[in-house]
């Protein structure tokens, strides 16, 4: 695996001085709390910009820097384009919001708490009912890599064939989706949908799963066509997934996303 800064510097190779995103650093707890509720309802804002929004299905949460025991998440039936710091819900493990006023989705909670609850490393979590990731899970199938974006995913998601279809309101519904997560970034939940976890950010939880709904259109697009796909070879894939599928690379394709909501829709913050 290259390592971070290897990465970083396929991307700003001597543009020292040049602007160019930087990864916060924060000189107290408060001020990483700040950031992430921010960041949390910018990945919201985004899925509603994206259009992955359903009713009110759909969770993200983060990981309380000073209580990694509790998560911030979105309020239950929200829509995504109207989250703000003022209406985000602090929730335990045990579905209680102990900060906030509104409700918790059950059935979106299960799940999160179950990643949670078993990769501690895990900071940030990604789901939602969507129309391609959708249907792409009911083949309950992996990506194959014939996309340089597809390639990202490479030997970094699982698919999860357990509770195929059935609404998670029981906590042992998350087991195998918990399970699942061990060592990669993303999951197809065969017949339900898509998840992606981050040990780094929720901007690139958040952007891996916008990613992971695009490379599902475009395969549904490829299986449209009826003609076999080029496959990449299994070595090109992996190269290339160490080089555009990272954690910090995810970060840093929020960025723009990021920005953009923060001058466009100031108000999320309020």
């Amino acid at each position: 695996m290259l390592d971070l800064g290897a990465r970083k510097s396929i991307y700003q190779p001597e543009q020292d001085g040049l602007i160019f995103p930087e990864e916060p650093a924060f000189d107290s707890v408060e001020a990483e709390r700040a950031d992430r509720k921010r960041r949390l309802v910018a990945a919201c804002r985004a899925f509603a910009q994206e259009g992955l929004d359903y009713g009110f299905a759909g969770h993200l949460t983060i990981r309380d820097p000073e209580r990694p025991e509790l998560y911030w998440t979105n309020p239950m039936a929200v829509h995504f384009a109207q989250v703000s710091l003022s209406n985000l819900i602090l929730v335990d493990h045990e579905g209680t919001v102990v900060e906030g006023r509104h409700a918790v989705n059950r059935a979106g909670f299960v799940l999160h708490a179950a990643v949670h609850d078993e990769h501690p490393d895990i900071l940030a979590m990604c789901h939602a009912h969507t129309v391609y990731g959708t249907a792409y899970a009911a083949l309950g199938r992996p990506l194959e890599p014939v996309t340089q974006d597809a390639c990202a995913f490479f030997e970094d998601h699982a698919v999860i064939l357990e509770e195929a279809g059935q609404v998670a309101v029981e906590n042992r519904a998350g087991g195998e989706v918990a399970r699942a997560f061990k060592g990669v970034k993303a999951a197809i939940h065969q017949n339900h949908g898509l998840f992606t976890a981050s040990r780094h950010s929720i901007d690139s939880a958040a952007f891996w799963f916008i990613a992971l709904e695009r490379c599902c259109r475009q395969q549904l697009a490829i299986d449209a066509s009826g003609h076999d796909p080029i496959r990449i070879a299994d070595d090109k894939a992996r190269y290339s997934r160490e080089h555009v599928g990272s954690e910090y690379i995810g970060w840093l394709h929020f960025q723009p996303i990021y920005q953009h909501l923060a001058q466009t829709q100031p108000e999320m913050f309020d």
